[in-house]
């Protein structure tokens, strides 16, 4: 048996506005649905920004545009670089510097494998350690001549391009000054390539100084002007060269001297200096051995 049932026109009107009811409830509770993902998305994205904003606030990134070893050098870099009162109490426990320094002179030339090794291994180490308590002069001639010849008023024991890397190096040391010259200089002797090495090298520890400017200095007067104020100082050695790297002490060569500077450079500065010994001479000593670039 087959029931019908017929609804009235009352009855089908409320079940419109019934079914119209739940549509829009159904809509109301999508649209708040995503409403509330895009809140999630924000407050997540707000924490993200907080954490990166507050990392950079407890991990300030340097400022300026020097290496660190330049940071102390002047009043203006220190300001620039944010290290002022760093700076400021390194310098309140610098030893006493009414006591004559430590005086060293390295006569040497630019692609000697002693000099290069002499210099990577154990001068700039003594020197980075204890440059407070000891000067240095570096001498890029080494065992070079001064002649006549269409190459050039200059002869180098390993070659022209010696003559160039002696020249290039004498040319910074005159442009920035012995400290930060020998930084320069430190990167071209590590380098494979010492020549290919010292644009690169200049622009990382000397940025204010342009290889347009160094490079005019080696290919105009003011170079051979240097090298032959180096030959001078070179032949003025007494007792003379025989080798390269050469290293005196308070202006003075002996053997006894030299003796130390192979074991160890580090302890001979230490031993040397008159005054209140820094800390760091407390430390190991940095040995090398050596036989030189014997001299012509």
């Amino acid at each position: 048996m087959m029931v019908v049932m017929t609804l009235s026109s009352s009855q089908e009107e409320g079940l419109s506005q019934s079914s119209l009811a739940v549509c829009l409830g159904a809509v109301w509770i999508f649209f708040l649905l995503i409403i509330m993902k895009v809140l999630c998305i924000l407050a997540v994205l707000f924490l993200i920004s907080t954490k990166h904003n507050s990392f950079e606030l407890s991990h300030p990134k340097p400022a300026c545009r020097y290496p660190p070893s330049q940071w102390c050098r002047s009043l203006e870099i220190a300001i620039e670089c944010k290290v002022q009162k760093q700076c400021m109490e390194l310098g309140a426990i610098k030893p006493n510097q009414t006591v004559p320094r430590v005086a060293l002179t390295l006569y040497y030339e630019s692609l000697c494998p002693d000099c290069r090794r002499f210099i990577t291994k154990q001068l700039f180490p003594t020197w980075t350690m204890l440059q407070d308590i000891m000067s240095l002069t570096l001498v890029p001639y080494g065992n070079a001549k001064e002649v006549s010849s269409v190459n050039g008023p200059f002869s180098c024991q390993h070659g022209e391009h010696e003559c160039r890397g002696n020249m290039i190096q004498a040319c910074i040391i005159h442009l920035t000054g012995t400290s930060l010259a020998f930084q320069v200089i430190y990167c071209m002797e590590s380098a494979a390539n010492v020549l290919n090495a010292a644009e690169p090298c200049l622009q990382l520890y000397a940025p204010s100084v342009s290889w347009t400017t160094v490079d005019a200095c080696v290919t105009g007067r003011l170079g051979y002007k240097l090298m032959h104020g180096y030959a001078v100082m070179t032949r003025a050695l007494n007792p003379a060269h025989t080798h390269v790297p050469w290293v005196t002490i308070d202006g003075e060569y002996t053997e006894e001297t030299e003796a130390k500077t192979t074991s160890s450079l580090f302890r001979l500065v230490c031993d040397r200096y008159k005054g209140v010994k820094p800390p760091v001479c407390t430390g190991a000593p940095v040995k090398l051995s050596r036989s030189g670039c014997l001299a012509e």
